[in-house]
């Protein structure tokens, strides 16, 4: 299966998230990226770019809301981001990007995920080569050759373009991300953008015997938990269903 296979089952992933994890997520991006550029999103890309990935995620307006004018404060939480690589179950490898207020706590809570279900913590640049860093977009409304014309249309250079099920992925430089969305949008159709991030994707996937599937799974489960965890990329293909 394509890229377009892997991010609608992530999509689709999402909306069985704990709403309370999915708002304190976003609560915390909205609230640093207004703290750090400024809470209004007509002058800050990066604070309009989250507002809209929480509205694609239902997240209600009031929570936006509230973090936009919590960042206005004097004071207030002071997150920071990190980033932890390890490898799992059956050559599997990952990377999770937190943002917290306290480094010592989440390094604790991520490595535990990692020795509970066999696996190890790296340092920093283990995995990390082992993926592209690079802007990702999903999308359903318009066909692989539409999607392609906008590309051109803007001298847009994109790094892949798949079409699968009725899904456009779109991969291109990481500093891309507005620019093919924008080219899309003016394309004049009706499009449901799934996925709309800069993101670590696997330069390649590999598959997992049951026992360490489960093993992943159980990873994946626990990480996700974590307050301070926000993304978690890998490197597993899981099969379709699971």
């Amino acid at each position: 299966m394509g890229r377009a296979h892997e991010v609608r089952k992530e999509a689709m992933a999402k909306t069985s998230m704990f709403k309370s994890k999915l708002y304190s997520k976003f609560g915390k991006e909205i609230y640093m990226a207004a703290k750090t550029g400024g809470p209004d999103p007509d002058s800050n890309h990066a604070l309009k770019r989250v507002i809209d990935r929480a509205k694609q995620n239902q997240v209600p307006a009031d929570v936006i809301k509230r973090n936009i004018e919590k960042s206005k404060g004097t004071t207030g939480e002071d997150y920071a981001t990190v980033r932890y690589e390890g490898f799992g179950p059956g050559g599997s490898n990952m990377i999770v990007e937190c943002l917290t207020d306290n480094v010592n706590r989440t390094f604790g809570e991520v490595r535990s995920c990692f020795t509970k279900t066999g696996g190890k913590l790296g340092v920093s640049g283990s995995v990390a080569h082992m993926y592209q860093y690079a802007s990702m977009i999903s999308v359903e409304g318009i066909t692989e050759d539409a999607a392609l014309e906008a590309m051109m249309v803007d001298e847009i250079a994109i790094l892949d373009l798949d079409e699968d099920d009725g899904v456009v992925t779109i991969i291109g430089e990481p500093s891309d991300l507005d620019r093919i969305k924008d080219a899309l949008v003016q394309s004049g159709q009706e499009l449901n953008f799934l996925v709309d991030k800069v993101a670590y994707l696997p330069n390649e996937q590999i598959e997992l015997s049951e026992d360490d599937l489960s093993k992943m799974q159980r990873f994946l489960d626990m990480a996700n938990e974590l307050d301070d965890v926000q993304e978690i990329y890998h490197n597993v293909m899981f099969p379709d269903g699971a």
